[in-house]
């Protein structure tokens, strides 16, 4: 649900965990390009956010980055 970025299933921040498991599906085998997509919608969803609250910008890189790097 943008612009406040919560899942439309079950209300939590986007991408929950279900969405999560989702693009590691879809990615699987190609983590690069689910980074850049990750990054893009990061980008996306810091303006629209800023826009609704421009007196906090959250800081976006664990809810969309952090998590999807490759564990070592």
């Amino acid at each position: 649900m943008r612009p406040l970025w919560r899942c439309r299933n079950c209300g939590a921040e986007w991408p929950c965990q279900p969405a999560r498991l989702s693009l590691l599906s879809e990615y699987q085998g190609n983590r690069t390009s689910l980074l850049i997509y990750l990054s893009g919608l990061m980008a996306e969803a810091r303006d629209q956010l800023a826009k609704l609250n421009s007196h906090h910008v959250p800081d976006l890189t664990d809810r969309f980055i952090t998590w999807a790097r490759t564990r070592n």
